[in-house]
């Protein structure tokens, strides 16, 4: 009988965590195993590939006490809703939990509990949830963090992931380990030669959501030091506050000639691929996606220093390309990647490639009687 591994996420917005764990469940389903993917919320702007079950287990709760009862609410929901799962596909030989709010449900489920369950962390904590806390209410968040966590078995996307659990935020699990995204190099490759909308003209690319954390205020100050004979692109969609401060800094920068909004895109890779350079200006990442495509399209790529995986990948002859957390210092980088591009080498990300993570995965598995 064929092992039955389960996914468990939020929902399928256009982000990167979500696009990963799409990535992962293709792999494994392709390597034989039946894969599940339950969603926890109905949105969803990715395509999902036939051979993935997919459910989604939204929440309809209303009254004035839904927030407050949301967690057990809905972690009750689950426990009614997986017994079918199982009785159909199987007992799960892994369970994977991804998003810290699909965590905290998680987690609370009876049935889940008795499974082989690894919690999947994507992001630096004591950056965003705890970064913008003092006082007590620092204290009460990294209270109701280490309570999720607890004992434990963990999967971190980088070394700094899981040095920031453990260091900042104090959490002590079970278990914990650091397996990278995998990215299927062959199929990267064949997606990037589809058809670029921006072919014609010479720019660079910034590709993720509309999310303070990107910093695309910095980004922008960035473009605007560099003065560059080039454009800069924006892919991406995300919280409207957010977006609205972009197209302030934009106006007030003047730059509307100069920058392109091209929205979200299920296949930026074409995108990627006719850029002169991807740039990252984040004050903080997991591990970001998009300088590990980047790197196999044999696009450049600068990044901030940010705490977490954005120094993983760009070691060696990357390194002189990592700024800090200044517009100041982006704005230098641009113009070195700009007039004076690295050589990109396969070295460069072969550790990341889809059979050693998906060999990784398999690896949690547990044999269920």
């Amino acid at each position: 009988m064929k092992s039955h591994i389960l996914f468990i996420i939020d929902g399928l917005p256009g982000g990167g965590a979500e696009n990963v764990t799409l990535t992962l469940a293709k792999g494994l389903a392709e390597r034989g195993c039946v894969v599940t993917l339950l969603a926890l919320d109905k949105r969803r702007d990715y395509e999902i590939p036939d051979c993935i079950n997919y459910f989604v287990d939204h929440d309809n709760g209303k009254g004035v006490f839904r927030k407050l009862s949301e967690l057990a609410r809905r972690a009750a929901s689950l426990d009614r809703l997986l017994p079918g799962l199982f009785d159909k596909y199987g007992l799960p030989s892994l369970v994977i939990s991804s998003l810290h709010k699909t965590d905290r449900i998680v987690v609370r489920s009876k049935l889940l509990r008795t499974c082989n369950l690894w919690f999947c962390v994507h992001g630096m904590f004591s950056r965003s949830y705890l970064g913008n806390k003092r006082g007590f209410s620092l204290w009460l968040k990294k209270l109701k963090l280490k309570k999720v966590y607890k004992n434990q078995q963990m999967i971190t996307v980088s070394d700094a992931v899981g040095k920031d659990l453990l260091q900042k935020v104090g959490i002590k699990p079970k278990t914990i380990q650091t397996i990278y995204n995998p990215f299927n190099i062959s199929e990267i490759i064949q997606r990037a030669a589809g058809e670029n909308p921006y072919a014609a003209e010479s720019y660079i690319a910034h590709v993720g959501r509309f999310h303070q954390v990107k910093r695309h205020d910095r980004l922008l100050e960035a473009f605007a030091l560099a003065d560059l004979p080039g454009k800069l692109i924006l892919v991406g969609q995300g919280e409207e506050s957010v977006a609205q401060q972009i197209n302030d800094k934009i106006s007030s920068l003047e730059l509307q000639d100069k920058v392109i909004l091209a929205g979200f895109t299920q296949n930026p890779l074409p995108i990627i691929k006719g850029a002169k350079m991807v740039a990252l200006s984040s004050d903080s990442e997991g591990l970001p996606s998009v300088l590990i495509e980047a790197l196999m399209c044999h696009t450049p790529v600068i990044s901030t220093n940010c705490p977490g995986g954005a120094a993983e990948i760009m070691s060696g002859e990357l390194q002189p390309f990592l700024a800090e957390l200044t517009s100041e210092s982006l704005a230098e980088k641009m113009q070195k990647a700009w007039h004076s591009p690295p050589t990109i080498a396969e070295e460069m990300y072969q550790r990341f490639s889809y059979d050693i993570i998906l060999d990784k995965y398999l690896a949690l598995q547990k044999t269920q009687s």
